[in-house]
């Protein structure tokens, strides 16, 4: 008995010292997890001053052009023109060509392109007229759904020229320099109509297993890319012999591969799928190099092999997707722009400047062009 108080002094002191350590762990404990949430904060932060930044990079305007009292301009193809500094702007249910300054952005107007009604796939009523444009050697071809003609339109002067019929709806129109032709895609055949660029005679008729959705020349590879939209298919295509060389999958879904652009330099081939760009290596055996998403309503895309720029517009998400791709084909995003509902298919010109098509979804009267700032 005469030692228990110093035991149990020693005794209270362990207790003590195990109580502290347990307080001082506790302690620390919440001091590591309230840094973790600072962190957190802070990192999402910075992703949304990176995403505003992102989007400060670009300023937007709308470009009114003239509807004649339909209140509605429908847009599907159109295209730069970099030797004239000019955007070739087919109008679907006006029966024009709008052809945009892109110094000024003073409108010409190229009037008398044959338009109809007609039942769409989806079931509704709509006008069909002037819808593919491609820039070809001192002409603009002009491709009209209404009365299945592509015509050649002098890239200067703005008269038209010649023109040619076919048996079948014209889609995509691209001229194939190497070979001086002008194919014409009709998915409605599943075909390809080649004519000769300077007469538009029809030469040949390929047909083909899946419908013709996009187009891209690589005249590096003597190739035209096309894909089969209701296959999921991405296919290049022999420019002389017009055998098909290879087939990919392009893995877009359902919706299957729209358009395409290839970087003839590094053999990048860029599919557009409804809600995402695609990179595959054309150059090598075609496998998946990168991807990003871009929201809903993506029809084609448009490739700046100056800059290695790419720019997705997105007409269901009203937004346009600037992205880089890397030496390896790997894409990030620069900036998401937003726009306006039914904006894609957008061009770059010279400058950095994009103009927006205009199609469904909405009703709108104009284009929506996307400026880089300079600062």
């Amino acid at each position: 008995m005469a030692n228990s108080e110093p035991m149990k002094t020693a005794l209270l002191a362990r207790l003590r010292s195990k109580r502290r350590a347990s307080d001082a762990s506790i302690a620390a404990t919440k001091t590591a997890r309230v840094l973790l949430l600072v962190m957190a904060l802070a990192l999402f932060g910075l992703g949304l001053r990176a995403s505003a930044q992102g989007s400060a990079k670009y300023t937007t305007h709308t470009l009114a052009l003239p509807s004649h009292g339909k209140g509605n301009i429908t847009m599907d193809y159109i295209t730069y023109d970099p030797k004239t500094n000019d955007v070739w702007v087919p109008a679907i249910n006006i029966g024009s060509v709008f052809v945009i300054d892109a110094s000024n952005e003073k409108v010409h107007e190229i009037t008398g392109f044959a338009t109809k009604e007609i039942q769409m796939r989806n079931g509704r009523m709509g006008a069909q007229g002037p819808s593919g444009v491609y820039v070809g050697d001192g002409v603009v071809y002009i491709g009209d759904r209404a009365d299945e003609s592509i015509c050649a339109v002098d890239e200067r002067t703005l008269v038209r020229k010649n023109c040619g019929h076919i048996d079948s709806t014209p889609d995509g129109v691209v001229y194939v320099a190497p070979t001086h032709e002008v194919w014409v895609t009709s998915p409605g055949d599943d075909s390809v109509r080649i004519l000769d660029s300077h007469t538009l005679q029809q030469k040949a008729k390929l047909t083909f297993d899946g419908r013709p959705e996009g187009y891209a020349v690589d005249a590096r590879r003597d190739r035209l890319y096309m894909n089969y939209e209701d296959k999921d298919v991405t296919t290049a295509i022999d420019l002389k012999t017009h055998k098909t060389v290879a087939k990919w999958q392009a893995n877009c879904g359902p919706d299957g591969p729209h358009g395409l652009q290839i970087d003839q330099n590094t053999g990048y081939l860029f599919v557009a799928c409804s809600t995402r760009a695609e990179v595959l290596n054309a150059g090598g055996n075609g496998q998946q190099l990168s991807s990003i998403d871009t929201g809903d309503g993506v029809d084609d895309l448009n490739y700046s092999q100056a800059t290695h720029m790419l720019y997705v517009g997105a007409a269901r998400a009203a937004q346009l997707t600037v992205a880089r791709v890397d030496v390896s084909g790997k894409l990030s995003k620069i900036a998401v722009v937003p726009t306006h509902e039914g904006e894609r298919n957008g061009v770059v010109t010279k400058n950095g400047t994009v103009y927006m098509a205009h199609a469904r979804p909405g009703n709108f009267t104009g284009m929506i062009v996307v400026v880089p700032n300079r600062k």
